[in-house]
């Protein structure tokens, strides 16, 4: 009859760690220890082995069989007490942990018991000694990251007064560099090998042929297993002199009518307010919040103009420095002598009686007018050792390459596996 796998697992673990007789015959239990102390840099292991690895000199990449059988164990001990400072890496066509992806041994003095349970979750630690919280750690790198949102539509008015779309939210770990609104850079993600990363980048908010209120900009996401989810908030419509100006990442500006407006707030840390009103006039709209600057104040005598877009930030996390996430601008009616405000820096759309739609994959808000401009479409962009970069990835990201980082450019949904 066909030995149970409880009965292979049974007796051959010992307290110490080791794999012991279990009562069977001999020359079929126990750990073949190699008398040789391995120094090398890479070891193909052997099921049934015990190896004592010195890492003084370097790491070493431990390769586990790519064929085993349920029980099978492989011994591994820390010789000189420097696996914090050289790990070893694990790496197995078979899964390690019910993964995919490589794992590392990372403590002084560890010594750890490998053993195949099945397919579903291959290698497994079955025990160990001085191996901190888990025998078998995942491998982790530091990655850098730009979410940016959706930006909102511009406000549409039969007065050719509507005011100018906010950017969408702005968050930012590269370098110094400040996140929206003002906001310091935030901190840097620790990617898991073999963790599988979600991007989502919002759209932005459409144009509006009907007077009234706008569209406002859809969030963008990284989220991910081991993580806190980075969201950026779309940004704000641009509205007509009959509503009130909407909040999102940066703010839509107010438009003129029925006394003194003011414009909509952005998101702490990710954008800011759009432009005021501060009269009646329904002509006259005010533009956009940037993320980095409060849209501009719409004026409203014979010869006012429309409120500017707020400016947007510039980032090098590619490489070179782009800017994105201007405001839109509000628009004005020409008839009686206004002037359109501009779009905001980074591709805000200008005002106009047909509103100038910002540039796609910025963030950026749409401008206001007879007809409104559309916001513009929201990016996420991650930055990583290139040495850590697995190349798997979804939705056709593009990639390149900084010194010893890789770089990649997210304009649709997507996903990356570290």
């Amino acid at each position: 009859m066909a030995e149970s796998n409880a009965s292979k697992f049974a007796g051959k673990i010992t307290s110490d760690g080791k794999i012991g007789q279990g009562g069977l015959a001999a020359g079929v239990g126990g750990t073949d220890w190699q008398s040789s102390i391995v120094t090398a840099s890479t070891l193909t292991a052997v099921a049934g082995r015990g190896y004592t690895i010195n890492t003084t000199s370097n790491a070493c990449t431990v390769t586990l069989p790519g064929s085993a059988s349920v029980g099978d164990t492989i011994q591994i001990v820390d010789y000189a007490g420097t696996f914090a400072t050289n790990n070893i890496t694990l790496t197995s066509s078979l899964k390690i942990e019910g993964g995919t992806g490589d794992k590392i041994l990372t403590t002084n003095r560890e010594g750890v018991t490998i053993t195949y349970a099945d397919a579903t979750q291959g290698w497994v630690a079955t025990s160990g000694v001085n191996s901190g919280d888990q025998a078998i750690d995942p491998i982790t790198y530091s990655a850098d990251f730009l979410v940016i949102a959706g930006g909102g539509s511009g406000g549409k008015s039969n007065d050719v007064g509507g005011s100018g779309g906010g950017a969408g939210g702005y968050r930012n770990s590269f370098s110094t560099e400040t996140s929206g609104g003002g906001g310091s850079s935030e901190a840097s993600l620790t990617f898991n090998a073999g963790t599988v990363y979600t991007i989502t980048i919002g759209a932005g908010g459409a144009g509006v042929t009907s007077a009234g209120v706008g569209n406002s900009g859809v969030n963008s996401s990284l989220s991910g297993t081991g993580i806190s989810t980075i969201t950026s908030i779309g940004g704000g419509a641009g509205v007509d002199g009959s509503n009130t100006a909407i909040s999102g990442g940066s703010g839509g500006g107010a438009a003129g009518g029925g006394g003194s407006k003011t414009g909509a707030s952005g998101t702490a840390n990710q954008g800011y307010a759009g432009g005021n009103m501060s009269s009646n006039d329904y002509q006259v709209g005010g533009g956009g919040g940037g993320a980095g600057a409060v849209g501009g104040n719409g004026t409203s005598t014979t010869s006012g103009t429309g409120g500017n877009g707020g400016a947007g930030l510039a980032s090098s996390i590619t490489g070179s420095s782009v800017t994105r996430t201007g405001g839109g601008g509000g628009s004005a009616d020409t008839r009686i002598g206004n002037t359109q405000g501009t779009g905001g820096s980074g591709g805000g759309g200008a005002g106009g009686s047909t509103g100038v739609s910002a540039t796609v994959n910025t963030g950026s808000g749409g401008g206001g007018g007879g007809n409104s401009g559309a916001g513009g479409s929201g990016v996420i962009i991650l930055r990583m050792p290139t040495a850590s970069y697995s190349s798997t990835t979804s939705g056709s990201p593009t990639v390149s390459t900084d010194g010893t980082d890789t770089i990649l450019i997210y304009n649709a949904s997507g996903s990356y596996t570290a």
